[in-house]
């Protein structure tokens, strides 16, 4: 007669091997999210966010929160508007929607927001650098320009782009940030 131990070794074996099996199968799929990801949203969300900076003329009474504030919501707007229009689009083509394609394209559209975060933490960190609200301005825009060229270029690398074209991307999107910042000064006339 079989002990307890012995068949709870048995019916343990089999629900450890699909455990594994399972952690396989999401490690393969990190690792080809990893090598597939799209930049494209941190790119387009760091401009984003300097355009915001730029369009953000008189703030009000504690203008770096209202910029912060302004900076993470619109990311979110955006990101939201974004995971809409390909679940849309999706639905469009026909696609079933189920749990694991929004979740995925909630996921590929998040860079959106995580560009946001660096120039509203710029802008956050400005009275520790003794900046004034001009100077908090200044630094959140060159941290979203500075994040647009980085998304730009890993973009570009990630995509096994030479390094001649890595930096074209970088030198586009600079160009693309310099007319951002050309806005802010001609806006400031």
């Amino acid at each position: 007669m079989p002990s307890h131990a012995s068949e709870r070794g048995t019916e343990a074996a089999p629900r450890t091997e699909g455990r594994a099996e399972r952690r396989a199968e999401r490690a393969e799929r990190r690792a080809e999210q990893r090598t597939h990801a799209d930049y494209t949203g941190g790119v387009y969300g760091s401009m984003l966010a300097a355009s915001v900076i730029v369009g953000a003329g008189s703030l009000g009474q504690f203008p770096r929160l209202e910029l912060v504030l302004l900076l993470v919501l619109t990311g979110g707007v955006f990101w939201i508007a974004h995971v809409h229009a390909q679940l849309f689009g999706a639905r469009l083509t026909r696609q079933a929607w189920d749990r694991r394609v929004v979740m995925r394209v909630c996921r590929d559209e998040w860079p959106i927001v995580k560009a946001a975060v660096p120039p509203a933490v710029a802008v956050a960190v400005s009275p520790l650098l003794g900046l004034d609200v001009q100077g908090a301005l200044w630094f959140g825009l060159s941290v979203a320009v500075a994040g647009q060229v980085g998304w730009a270029a890993t973009a570009a690398r990630r995509a096994g782009a030479a390094w001649r074209q890595v930096a074209l991307s970088a030198a586009v999107n600079l160009l693309l940030g310099m007319v951002i910042i050309g806005f802010k000064l001609w806006l400031k006339k």
